[in-house]
Parts: structure tokens; C-alpha cells; sequence
């Protein structure tokens, strides 16, 4: 190699040196090209100094209780979040309308309680979320995901959940994985729809086996399979309290309408008789005369 060419070579590697000490990296968190590393620090909150370019982020085992809605805005080139075993709550609405590239999500083993559709309406690239073990999770919206077309694989297993509406994952179109298990599913006839979908889908249940009905109580502990058999008998042949006023009501107004049409035949059938007799008498009058 010439001295020219060495010179360049050496000029080359001390500038990627200098730029290379010159890229901020979180305290605590290890960086390398387009990626942050942040597990198991005890951080207590969202770290600074991140990185503008960074697509991939890990805050795995802290306890982070909030993520900030305008730091996360700076990373709009984010693609991976791994936000597992921290402290996340119910203050998730909006907090990820900058970050709309971002196609992985991990948001398990956390506090939620709730999803709404403002919660992750922005991700409308989302491919992954895992939103399982959290235990205090009650209850997702019916149009949670409706803007997440894309979503391939959805978790929920191992949370509160007793209740889920078919059309929430049923309008899915690309969905092909999904996680149900360890659920405190509530199998009467308003969950049969849902049931019946799991059984028509194409979608494949990760831990099928314990995908069960933990109430009411004849049905604990059984497979979704056997469940749906047992419901679709109940729910066809059962009668409820409105059901029995209903055909009450049906019935009195069967009767009254019976007895009403009843009165006025029996009036018309009377103003026939009193019109036949008084021209029978006229005739009869005619012929005297």
C-alpha cells in the first residue's frame, strides 16, 4: 500500500474513532450500532441521552413505572421496544404516537389494567405485542387494535381477563398467533361467540392446552373445545327471567287481541240482527198494507 493510502486509512479509522466517542449512551446501558441495552439496572426511570438513531431498545427487569410520551417522540426510527418486568401502568394512552415505525412491543409482566384504543391506535406497523402476565389486567376495549392491521402475534395469556369480544381479534386480518392461556375466561353465552371463533379460525393458540373456562363452576378447567359443546346446548335451550316476561307480554297481548276482535265480532254479529229483524218487520208491514 502507498503512504498516501495508508495515511487515508489511518485518517478513516481515527475519524470513526472521534464519532464513535462523540455518540451519547444512556447511564447504566450499553450501546452499539442502533441498539440500547438498558436490562436489569434498577433504573427508576425512562434513561436519557438515547441515541436520535436508535432502533432497537431494551429496558427489560427495572422499574420503570413511566415512559414518557415527548422522549419516546425523539426516537421516530424505533422499531424494538422491550419494556418486560418493570412498572408500567395505566398511563399509557398516547404515549407512543412518535414512535409509529416501531413493529416489536413487549409490555409483559407489568400493572396494567386496561387497553384502549388510544393506547396503541398509533402503531399502525406493529407486527408483535406481548402484553402477557399482567395479572391486573381486566379488560381490553372492543376496537383496542383496530388500527393495528398488521399484527401478527398477540399475547394476553396469564392476565385478569374474563371477558374478550370476538370482533377484537376477528377483524385482525394478518393475525396468526395468539395467546389466551392462564385466563380467568368466563364461559356463558355472552363469551359463546367468541368461543365459536376459536373454533373456526385459522389462527394458531400458543399453549392450547390451557386455554380453559375458569367459570362458573360446571365448567372450570375445561377446554375451550368442550366448552363451546356444552354452551351452545345451554344457551339455545335456556330461558332467562326477560326471556319468561317477554312471552308473557306476547301472550297478554295474544289474549287481549283475541278478546278485543272477540267484542267487536260480537257487536257487528248484534247490529246484523237488529238490521235483519227491523227489515223483517218493514216487509211484513208492507204486506198488510
Amino acid at each position: 500500500m502507498s503512504a498516501s493510502g495508508r495515511l487515508w486509512s489511518l485518517s478513516l479509522v481515527f475519524l470513526l474513532g472521534m464519532a464513535s466517542e462523540g455518540i451519547s449512551c444512556p447511564s447504566r446501558c450499553s450501546c452499539q450500532y442502533l441498539e440500547v441495552n438498558c436490562t436489569g439496572q434498577q433504573l427508576q426511570e425512562f434513561p436519557v441521552d438515547i441515541p436520535l438513531d436508535t432502533r432497537q431498545l431494551i429496558l427489560a427487569a427495572n422499574n420503570v413505572s413511566y415512559l414518557p410520551a415527548v422522549e419516546l417522540s425523539f426516537l421516530a426510527d424505533l422499531v424494538y421496544l422491550d419494556c418486560r418486568k418493570n412498572l408500567l401502568g395505566d398511563d399509557l394512552d398516547f404515549t407512543f404516537i412518535g414512535v409509529a415505525k416501531l413493529v416489536y412491543l413487549d409490555l409483559s409482566f407489568n400493572n396494567l389494567t386496561q387497553v384502549t384504543f388510544s393506547t396503541f391506535s398509533h402503531l399502525l406497523s406493529l407486527v408483535v405485542l406481548k402484553i402477557s402476565d399482567n395479572p391486573n389486567l381486566v379488560a381490553i376495549e372492543k376496537d383496542a387494535f383496530a388500527n393495528n392491521t398488521w399484527l401478527r402475534h398477540l399475547d394476553v395469556s396469564r392476565t385478569g381477563l374474563t371477558f374478550l369480544d370476538a370482533s377484537t381479534v376477528r377483524d385482525l386480518p394478518n393475525l396468526r398467533l395468539l395467546g389466551l392461556s392462564d385466563n380467568l375466561w368466563h364461559c356463558n353465552c355472552s363469551f359463546l361467540d367468541f368461543i365459536a371463533w376459536m373454533m373456526e379460525s385459522d389462527v394458531h393458540f400458543s399453549d392450547a392446552d390451557n386455554i380453559t373456562c375458569y367459570s362458573p363452576a360446571g365448567l372450570r378447567a375445561l377446554r375451550m373445545p368442550a366448552a363451546e359443546a356444552q354452551l351452545h346446548f345451554s344457551c339455545l335451550t335456556q330461558l332467562y327471567k326477560q326471556d319468561y316476561v317477554f312471552l308473557c307480554l306476547v301472550g297478554f297481548c295474544i289474549f287481549l287481541a283475541g278478546t278485543v276482535v272477540a267484542w267487536l265480532a260480537g257487536i257487528c254479529a248484534v247490529i246484523y240482527e237488529v238490521h235483519a229483524s227491523k227489515g223483517g218487520e218493514e216487509e211484513d208491514e208492507e204486506e198488510e198494507d
